[in-house]
């Protein structure tokens, strides 16, 4: 199935169909049921998904010209629109990770990632991931991101599959999250 799959850095005719992708993965579009699968958490705008396609940091997977999957990675400025990374910034260089003395500068954010359901658990998070990577391997040496402790399926799949490390914790609005770092120079794909 992924062997049509493509990758891509996204274009500003990507939008509507990572809008799509997002409305119907957005945790508060969301029955309870549905959200057992994964979610995500950060809905973003027309505007906001323009000025991360100017700093090539959103990432698309397509299937016969539908998006099926989306990337974000960006840096700590970027995402300083919303409170919850104003909330984290200031932990990284608290933070410990291999060698690395992370900041906001060093350091960038990885997330949200959101597959269609029925690509799901058919290796595509590893080739997209390594997409990604190689990409912004040259910009920073180390990625971080978060996870709501709620959302098994997304902790496992980079936990397990994608080998990120859990470097901390943080509450925040009432929920609870785990904090991920990740080599990227490390491939995902061995």
């Amino acid at each position: 199935m992924i062997e049509n799959i493509g990758f891509e850095t996204a274009k500003s005719t990507d939008i509507e169909g990572v809008i799509a992708l997002q409305n119907i993965y957005l945790v508060s579009n969301m029955t309870e049921e549905e959200k057992a699968s994964g979610f995500v958490t950060t809905p973003f705008t027309v505007e906001q998904l323009q000025e991360v396609i100017l700093q090539e940091g959103l990432f698309i997977a397509k299937d016969n010209g539908k998006t099926i999957a989306y990337i974000f990675a960006a840096s700590w400025q970027y995402f300083s629109q919303w409170a919850i990374f104003n909330h984290m910034t200031p932990m990284l260089p608290g933070l410990v990770f291999k060698n690395f003395k992370m900041t906001d500068t060093n350091t960038f954010q990885y997330g949200p990632i959101c597959i269609d359901k029925k690509y799901r658990g058919k290796g595509l998070i590893n080739p997209f991931f390594d997409f990604m990577r190689i990409h912004l391997l040259k910009r920073f040496p180390v990625s971080i991101t978060f996870i709501n402790k709620t959302n098994i399926p997304s902790q496992k799949a980079h936990i397990k599959k994608l080998k990120w490390s859990v470097i901390g914790d943080f509450q925040f609005n009432n929920n609870n999250y785990f904090i991920l770092a990740y080599d990227m120079n490390q491939p995902s794909i061995e």
